[in-house]
């Protein structure tokens, strides 16, 4: 007696583990880079007509108090908004963090407990240490207690939905299922630092300084994941595990 086991039709895993690691450390690189420009024209100056610019584009004309688009838009951008909160984004940490605990992935829990904490002290740091003020052209349609550079939002958004993304993706071995997962999380990244401008707490720059620097931190942690050792990823899909046929199995064969 012999038996088959079904596999999945896909590549392996170490396959995708190199994809994501060349991916992180290029995005590592083009964050960090990134941030430090955007920083340094920041600082200089030289950036304060574009984002006034872009800032009083997204108002309606001789009414700067007054967003552009109808009052479902609006109210819509207020909700996109809420998904970089403190509240939404440490509610769904927590639920993902309960998923990899089910999953047995103890160690990939830690790392996203480490990379959402550092990133927050980094984000809070980074404040503290550019302090700059938040816009004055127009009126703010969210609350702010912080300073404006980089946006706190878009720093933790990119940091908690890419590693989220991320770990999620590498539990399936389908290639569109894994761009699905990945393409959510940046989706939801991308909105969220859009309204920050759009309800005119954040200048433009300080939207694309925080989702160059989550990025980096998010690709910083991530490989250092992987230098740790910290791959207590399945080897099978999630979804379409591996199955192995037992006796009196229609797939086992004499």
């Amino acid at each position: 007696m012999s038996s088959k086991s079904v596999t999945h039709p896909h590549g392996n895993r170490s396959q995708v583990m190199r994809r994501f690691t060349w991916t992180a450390a290029a995005i590592l690189l083009i964050g960090t880079l990134s941030f430090l420009g955007i920083a340094d024209e920041v600082m200089e100056g030289g950036t304060v007509h574009l984002d006034e610019r872009i800032l009083m584009a997204m108002r309606v004309q001789g009414n700067p108090d007054q967003p552009i688009g109808p009052a479902w838009l609006q109210e819509a951008f207020r909700d996109f908004t809420g998904l970089g909160g403190t509240g939404v984004l440490g509610l769904l940490s927590i639920a993902t963090l309960g998923y990899l605990w089910l999953m047995g992935m103890r160690r990939a829990a830690l790392h996203l407990i480490i990379a959402i904490v550092g990133g927050l002290l980094v984000s809070l740091a980074l404040k503290a240490g550019f302090h700059r003020p938040r816009p004055d052209l127009v009126s703010h349609g969210s609350m702010v207690y912080t300073s404006s550079f980089p946006s706190g939002h878009s720093m933790l958004s990119a940091i908690v939905y890419l590693t989220g993304g991320a770990m999620l993706a590498l539990l399936h071995r389908r290639r569109m299922v894994r761009l699905y997962l990945l393409a959510c999380a940046v989706l939801a990244t991308v909105l969220v630092g859009i309204s920050r401008v759009y309800l005119g707490v954040h200048w433009p720059t300080d939207v694309l300084a925080g989702w160059a620097i989550g990025a980096a931190w998010a690709a910083l942690c991530w490989l250092i994941a992987q230098r740790i050792g910290t791959r207590d990823l399945p080897d099978t899909d999630a979804s379409t595990a591996s199955f192995q046929p037992g006796p009196g199995s229609p797939t086992t064969r004499s």
